[in-house]
């Protein structure tokens, strides 16, 4: 499919409204591919370029439980959470938003090539302030953060750490009157800090896959087009004990009270059947495959 570029002013059928709540509102954004996705409704996705496993998974969640409503996910086109995020509700059949921090015709980063591609080219559209062709700079990016925070009516935040360009996204998102989301992490993982402060400062707390489903349907007045998966019964006490926090083999050893040899069979056996992943640190964690295999648990919404 070929690439349809564009402009947009505030007088054009196609603008959003949303971004005018803004102070000192754009007047002119830049577009590749299919502007009617700019119609929405939309939600609002951020978190971790640097995401663990879980702050992946839970992206991914996010985007394809978005796409099964109908939703247009909105997010920066980062890695890590960003990218998880967007190629969930693309591979869901959903449409995207990718808001971009350099030129719209221009990919940043090369990691998320797949997603731009794909937004452009039938699956939503890349929007940018900035002019066609420029390279990305550090002041573009609190502009584009204002504007994914102003597109949707909710924003999602997956896994953030201490300190976070997720903050100016959520500050954004407040001042807007949005409703902000967060999912809490381990009180140990430095990426689950930021979320973790945001649930302690107001946020929402999106403690399950059901506790999602329920928020968006009273934010967005709609049923979800399918449900969700079921549990798998192979999670056991190691995976559980490396949910609650990354370990290496000794420490996990000690905390299972069993021999470090029979811990470590464990994990390369865990590890070669895909359930966990080794962290350049040493420590082991669950990998996105055993999340997403795992499947929810039971638990409520939290609001304010």
């Amino acid at each position: 499919m070929v690439q349809q570029t564009w402009e947009i002013r505030p007088t054009d059928d196609a603008w959003p409204e949303a971004v005018n709540e803004l102070a000192g509102a754009p007047t002119l954004i830049y577009g590749v591919g299919d502007k009617g996705a700019l119609a929405g409704p939309f939600l609002s996705v951020i978190g971790a370029r640097r995401a663990t496993p879980y702050g992946i998974t839970v992206a991914g969640m996010v985007g394809r439980v978005a796409a099964q409503y109908g939703l247009t996910v909105v997010s920066g086109g980062a890695m890590g959470c960003d990218r998880a995020a967007l190629r969930a509700a693309l591979d869901e059949g959903g449409k995207v938003v990718v808001v971009s921090g350099c030129g719209a015709d221009r990919v940043y980063p090369s990691s998320s090539r797949d997603v731009f591609h794909d937004a452009a080219c039938g699956g939503g559209c890349v929007i940018s302030l900035e002019p066609w062709g420029t390279p990305p700079h550090t002041y573009s990016f609190p502009k584009r953060n204002r504007i994914i925070a102003a597109l949707g009516t909710s924003l999602m935040v997956c896994e953030a750490g201490v300190p976070s360009g997720t903050f100016s996204t959520a500050n954004a998102a407040v001042e807007l009157n949005r409703n902000v989301y967060a999912v809490p992490g381990s009180v140990f993982s430095p990426t689950s800090r930021g979320t973790n402060m945001l649930l302690s400062q107001g946020a929402a707390v999106i403690s399950d896959e059901r506790s999602l489903d329920a928020c968006l349907s009273l934010d967005y007045d709609r049923l979800r087009l399918r449900g969700e998966t079921g549990p798998d019964a192979t999670w056991g006490r190691t995976m559980s004990a490396l949910i609650a926090s990354p370990m290496r083999p000794d420490e996990l050893a000690a905390w299972l009270g069993e021999d470090v040899l029979d811990t470590v069979r464990h994990l390369v056996e865990f590890e070669a059947s895909g359930l966990v992943t080794r962290l350049p640190d040493g420590r082991y964690s669950p990998s996105e495959e055993s999340y997403r295999r795992r499947g929810p648990i039971e638990g409520a919404a939290g609001r304010i």
